[in-house]
């Protein structure tokens, strides 16, 4: 009798890739690539079961850095090249690597078309605000007035929020997290990795090069207490150095408005909880909006709820065709109907 298989324990160093890593010295994918590296072994899935496609940008070299199968497609077809792929695989976990320019604009209608369908992949967006690889161009979410060299004069574009693009699309997990935030970081991949359905991840990463201090707002260490809303499922929304401001709506209305406990008889029972499984989204888009100056940035969980995904309902689909119609035959379908022979 053979003795059981016993799996072996994978730790990071195993889903390094022998390949230099080619970032501008620190950008901030460097540390996206760390946290992902450390998560991945306790996922406990055999390297040979995950794969990673990404689409053109600094960010898309992700796969050559990682110890895994990867797939460096074209400009924001990653989507719809890693859907094919969890169709054709569904066993594998999937994770796409793209960026603001790359999933936001070219890659636009494929990201949100994933999202809706709820395919099961994970999504990682580098947003830094910038067009890095091609040498800092505006991109979708570059802030309006940004003077950049397609933009001299500054930007004219309203810009996208990437979570609130996804929450539009429906998706079934949306967070939100931070570059230098690493231990933040890696909760967040471990949740959206564990989560069935599409899982999309906005993360703030700053370019060194071209978009220097792009979101001192909310990392600047002297200030990032006031700065951050941290979420947590049935916890209230308290923030600052204190723990002493708070989020609620105005009375009679779905306008949120920040407020001090303590002070004007409010209490903590006034402070909104967050509820990432809140079925509508309605809470979550509220949360994707809150922004500076007047509003600390949402980081975590926006939303989490359960829907089936794509290719489990296809899967389930195509049993339910053959159980009635028998396997078929593709000679048989080729050649039936109008056919015609050429002489």
């Amino acid at each position: 009798m053979n003795a059981p298989v016993v799996p072996i324990k994978l730790g990071r160093k195993d889903f390094v890739s022998d390949q230099d890593v080619r970032w501008c010295p620190g950008c901030g994918d460097y540390a996206i690539l760390a946290q992902v590296q450390k998560v991945m072994p306790e996922l406990n899935i055999a390297r040979e079961n995950i794969a990673f496609v990404s689409g053109i940008g600094c960010s898309s070299r992700f796969p050559y850095y990682m110890n895994t199968y990867g797939f460096h497609t074209i400009h924001g077809r990653a989507p719809a090249i890693a859907t094919g792929l969890k169709m054709a695989r569904p066993e594998l976990q999937v994770w796409v690597v793209t960026g603001d320019g790359d999933g936001l604009s070219i890659g636009g209608n494929h990201l949100i078309h994933c999202l809706r369908r709820n395919v099961d992949l994970k999504i990682m967006l580098f947003n830094n605000r910038i067009y890095g690889l091609t040498k800092g161009q505006y991109s979708p979410t570059s802030e309006i007035g940004k003077k950049t060299k397609s933009t001299p004069n500054g930007s004219i574009d309203h810009p996208f929020t990437p979570i609130s693009v996804a929450l539009g699309a429906d998706a079934t997990f949306v967070a939100r997290t931070i570059d230098t935030e690493t231990h933040h970081m890696q909760v967040i991949l471990k949740r959206a990795a564990e989560h069935k359905g599409a899982a999309f991840m906005e993360i703030y990463q700053n370019c060194n090069v071209f978009n220097d201090g792009a979101f001192e707002f909310v990392t600047d260490k002297e200030t990032k207490a006031d700065s951050q809303l941290l979420l947590e499922h049935g916890k209230p929304m308290l923030y600052g150095k204190e723990r002493k401001k708070g989020i609620r709506l105005k009375p009679g209305t779905f306008t949120p408005e920040v407020v001090i406990v303590g002070e004007n008889g409010i209490t903590e029972a006034d402070v909104l909880v967050h509820d990432e499984h809140e079925a509508s989204g309605a809470l979550a888009f509220l949360l994707s909006r809150l922004a500076p100056p007047v509003f600390p940035t949402a980081l975590g969980i926006l939303r989490a709820i359960d829907r089936p995904s794509y290719e489990a309902l296809a899967t389930a689909q195509e049993a339910e065709i053959v159980a009635k119609k028998g396997v078929g035959d593709l000679k048989k379908l080729l050649e039936s109907g109008e056919t015609w022979r050429i002489s």
